[in-house]
């Protein structure tokens, strides 16, 4: 506890003493409340008090920092948790301990998202994706909640988010709530969000307005099926660079997206067995994809030159075309359709003129099967039997006559 430096005074401080007061020592205020000087003349306050029969001293801060009365707060508020056989000094070390530890452990919503989206980086198709992942928290989460400590989030701040989008952008303030969902979750399991409750995703869908409307969904302007012969000759005939046109087409006769074909290689395709393999990477649904090659898509092939790109249709850099290559082809020769409308136009096709069943017209457009039991009959992505069905749409977009 330390040696006593002179006197210790019996009677009660005041403002006006303490500032008076030079002479080394301890100077009581009573209730245990002590001014203390010390040999170099700082002054400083400090409670003394027995416990379990021991004599503690306990440092209440400067005179610097803490006048008369507030010393007298704070002892007051100490004697307190003595009252109730606390340590002071004890209960200080604990509150220390636990501030110091909430402090370490303080994660901020826009830190957390930026270390999920890190951590998750491997699990987007592309860089893309992966963009409009952090993107889409940085405009309407970040704003409200981003610097926000990740375990004081409530129901309320996610709902601040969520309303104003809840009807206006549905698709979006979908997207966002289980971003946001996501986030929280993953601090909830490293501890930075204490207490989590994962109920409150229920109590916020009951707390949004009701009546969501269906999400929008895009439709592609897609070439009428029957004039799909003619688009093809127009294209054939215009002065646009060959490989160009020629990737065109076959993504007409391929049923395929237009990424897909940009950025299809020679190692994808087996001339010989007339087979063209994107690897799952490269599709939509993360999974393989095998296209049986017509007749017409084998002969497109063979007139590409294979040498210095590792890409089928490359432009002169040797290097894949950028989507709005062939979109502005089509506005070029007049014709407002998308490039991937034209899946919708095979798609009418095999369902108006063919009697192919629906499973095999959708496995050509590598569309998942949504129905799990009738998932689980097809395995099968039905290769052979698209083969047939391939040649007859090939056949079909690029001979005119009576369609």
């Amino acid at each position: 506890m330390g040696v006593f430096v002179g006197r210790i005074a019996a009677s009660r401080l005041t403002a006006v003493s303490v500032n008076a007061k030079k002479d080394p020592g301890y100077y009581s205020d009573g209730n245990g409340l002590y001014l203390q000087i010390s040999s170099s003349g700082s002054k400083s306050w400090v409670l003394r008090y027995m416990l379990n029969r021991k004599a503690r001293e306990m440092g209440l801060g400067s005179l610097a920092k803490y006048t008369l009365a507030e010393a007298r707060d704070k002892a007051k508020k100490y004697r307190q948790l003595l009252d109730d056989g606390i340590d002071p000094i004890e209960f200080r070390k604990e509150e220390h301990r636990k501030n110091l530890e909430a402090t370490q452990s303080f994660k901020t919503f826009e830190e957390c998202a930026i270390t999920y989206h890190s951590v998750h980086a491997h699990t987007w198709k592309n860089s893309k994706h992966a963009d409009q992942w952090i993107n889409t928290l940085t405009t309407y989460a970040f704003p409200t909640i981003g610097k926000m400590n990740v375990s004081q989030i409530s129901k309320s701040d996610i709902l601040k988010i969520l309303e104003p989008i809840w009807l206006e952008k549905a698709e979006t303030a979908s997207r966002v709530r289980q971003r946001i969902k996501s986030v929280l979750d993953w601090a909830s399991a490293r501890d930075y969000r204490k207490n989590h409750d994962p109920a409150i995703w229920d109590q916020i869908k009951q707390s949004l307005p009701k009546g969501q409307p269906a999400k929008n969904t895009k439709h592609f302007a897609s070439c009428p099926y029957k004039d799909i012969a003619g688009l093809i000759n127009t294209v054939r005939d215009s002065n646009a660079a060959e490989n160009i046109k020629d990737a065109l087409e076959f993504i007409v006769l391929t049923a395929t997206r237009s990424g897909e074909v940009r950025g299809a290689k020679w190692s994808e395709i087996d001339l010989k067995e007339a087979r063209w393999i994107i690897p799952g990477e490269r599709m939509k649904a993360g999974k393989e994809h095998r296209i049986p090659l017509s007749p017409r898509a084998i002969e497109i092939l063979e007139k590409q030159v294979r040498e210095g790109s590792d890409f089928v249709f490359p432009n002169t850099k040797g290097t894949a075309y950028s989507d709005m290559t062939f979109t502005m082809l089509l506005r070029r020769l007049g014709y407002e359709y998308t490039v991937h409308g034209f899946r919708s136009s095979f798609r009418d096709w095999s369902a108006e003129k063919t009697n192919y069943p629906r499973e095999v017209c959708e496995a050509a457009l590598a569309h998942t099967l949504k129905d799990a039991t009738e998932a689980a009959y097809f395995r099968s992505d039905l290769f052979e039997k698209r083969r047939q069905m391939m040649a007859e749409w090939a056949d079909f977009a690029t001979k005119l006559g009576d369609k």
